[in-house]
């Protein structure tokens, strides 16, 4: 059978979702790691990568089922969900990729407004740093960070910003996520585009005249 035959399109649906179980595996490993070994104190960090690792888990088993059985309601279901998830993940993705300096110094300052003191002090003693950005701006909350910083450093007679030491890396960090982000969008276009396909293809073992 040549490979836009239903044989075919099963198969690369079913290998396609077991790359996702994967993935979604993977990510809840990671995040149970960092958990473990301490190198994320902040519980909604953890929480969020496991709840992506599963969703996606969920997503791919719904995509698995639905492909093994060809059943019609959950490969619809799953092409929906699938292209709501594409359409959020090449935006977040072309974000990183056109995101110039300012941009990533505002990011910087909202996201260390939000995590917790105990996270920042986390941050501070691995990146040995003391603080987020000494400007006019943030004066108040970079004094108060430094008085209560206690990295290594400290014993030194300077200290590097931690916004200095994380935007050096913050390009390139942010190229190959979107990069990465970039390329799993697409493939989960081209599982949309095998999840219709197939959806819309006859199972040559069923009955000719059943409705499918």
């Amino acid at each position: 059978m040549v490979c836009g035959g239903f044989t075919c399109s099963k198969n690369a649906l079913c290998s396609l979702n077991v790359v996702y179980m994967l993935v979604g595996l993977l990510l809840i490993g990671v995040a149970a790691w960092g958990k473990e070994f301490g190198t994320v104190s902040s519980i909604h960090i953890i929480g969020g990568v496991i709840a992506v690792g599963v969703f996606l888990l969920l997503i791919a088993i719904v995509g698995l089922i639905g492909a093994i059985h060809h059943h019609q309601v959950m490969l619809f279901f799953y092409m929906v969900i699938l292209f709501i998830v594409f359409l959020f993940q090449f935006g977040v993705s072309c974000s990183c990729l056109a995101m110039n300096r300012g941009q990533q110094e505002k990011l910087l300052d909202s996201s260390w407004r939000l995590i917790s003191n105990d996270t920042k002090l986390n941050l501070e003693k691995q990146l040995d740093c003391c603080g987020l950005r000494n400007s006019s701006l943030t004066q108040t909350q970079f004094s108060r960070d430094v008085q209560n910083c206690h990295a290594p450093c400290k014993d030194k007679r300077y200290c590097y910003t931690c916004g200095e030491k994380m935007l050096q890396h913050a390009t390139e960090a942010l190229k190959i996520l979107g990069g990465v982000g970039l390329f799993f969008s697409f493939t989960e276009i081209l599982g949309v585009w095998l999840a219709v396909r197939y959806r819309n293809q006859k199972d040559p073992r069923a009955n000719p005249s059943a409705f499918l």
